[in-house]
C-alpha cells in the first residue's frame, strides 16, 4: 500500500510538473484570466461605484469578493480547454501506456488550475489594495477565506473537467464556464439583494454564490458570518462530491 502510494504521489508531482510548465510558458492565460476582473473592479469602482448604495463607504471593499469568483470562474475554462486538448493529441493514451497510476494525468491539472487560479486571486487583491481595498481581518480570517476561495476552485474545477473531457469541440469545451461567470451579477456581490425585485431577489439570495460572496466579505471586514459559511461550504462541498463522481465516469469511459 505505501508503495502504491508513493507511486501516485510521485506520478502526480511528474503530471503537475507537466501542467505547470505549460502555464508558465503561456503567461497570456494567467493575464487574461485576471485583466478581465480587474477591469470589472476598476468599471464598478470608479464609473459605477457613486450611484450604487451598498452602505458602505469603500465600494472596493464590498465588490472584491465577487471579483474573486469572477476571476476563479474564468480561470477554470482554460482547465477544461488544457483537457480538451490532451484528449485531442491522444496525450491520456501515451501516458496510460506508461507504468503510471492513470488519474495522476488529470489530478495534475486539476492541482494546477489550484496554482494558476491562486495566483490570480493574489494579483486581484494586490490591484484591489492600490484601489482602497482595506481589511481589518486577522490572520484566522484570511485563512477562512483562503480555504473557501480553494474549495471554491476546486469543485469547479472538476466541473471544467467533466467539460473538457466530455466536449466535441474547443468552443464547447469553455462555453460551460458562461452561466458561471454571470452567475455574481445575480447575487449580493454587485449590490445588496434588497434593491432587486422580488423574483430576482429570490433567485439571488438562494443561489451558491451569495452565501459564498457574504461569507468571504463578512470574514475580510472582520464581522459575523452567521449562517453563510455553512451554506456557502455546503454549496461547494456538494458540487465538488457530485462533479467529482461524474468527472471520474467520463474519464474512464473516454479514456
Amino acid at each position: 500500500m505505501d508503495t502504491v502510494k508513493k507511486h501516485f504521489f510521485s506520478d502526480m508531482s511528474v503530471m503537475l510538473g507537466r501542467s505547470l510548465r505549460h502555464i508558465l510558458r503561456s503567461m497570456d492565460t494567467i493575464i487574461t484570466v485576471t485583466i478581465m476582473p480587474i477591469a470589472f473592479m476598476l468599471l464598478f469602482v470608479y464609473v459605477f461605484g457613486g450611484a450604487i448604495q451598498t452602505g458602505t463607504d469603500n465600494y472596493v471593499n464590498y465588490l472584491l469578493p465577487g471579483i474573486l469568483l469572477i476571476a476563479i470562474a474564468s480561470g477554470i475554462s482554460y482547465t477544461a480547454y488544457r483537457l480538451f486538448i490532451d484528449v485531442q493529441r491522444g496525450i491520456f493514451e501515451r501516458f496510460h501506456s506508461m507504468p503510471i497510476s492513470r488519474s495522476t494525468l488529470l489530478w495534475g491539472h486539476v492541482l494546477t488550475s489550484l496554482v494558476s487560479n491562486a495566483i490570480s486571486v493574489v494579483v486581484i487583491i494586490l490591484v484591489a489594495l492600490v484601489m482602497g481595498f482595506r481589511s481589518p481581518a486577522g490572520i484566522l480570517s484570511w485563512l477562512g477565506v483562503a480555504g473557501i476561495l480553494a474549495l471554491f476552485t476546486l469543485a469547479l474545477t472538476w466541473v471544467a473537467a467533466i467539460a473538457g473531457l466530455s466536449a466535441k469541440s474547443v468552443d464547447g469545451a469553455s462555453a460551460f464556464s458562461y452561466p458561471i461567470i454571470f452567475l455574481p451579477f445575480i447575487s449580493s456581490a454587485f449590490v445588496p439583494t434588497e434593491s432587486m425585485p422580488s423574483v430576482v431577489r429570490v433567485f439571488a439570495e438562494n443561489q451558491p454564490v451569495t452565501s459564498i460572496v457574504e461569507a468571504i466579505r463578512a470574514l475580510l471586514l472582520d464581522q459575523p458570518v452567521g449562517n453563510d459559511i455553512w451554506v456557502a461550504l455546503a454549496w461547494c462541498a456538494g458540487v465538488l462530491v457530485v462533479a467529482y463522481i461524474l468527472a471520474m465516469r467520463v474519464y474512464k469511459k473516454r479514456v
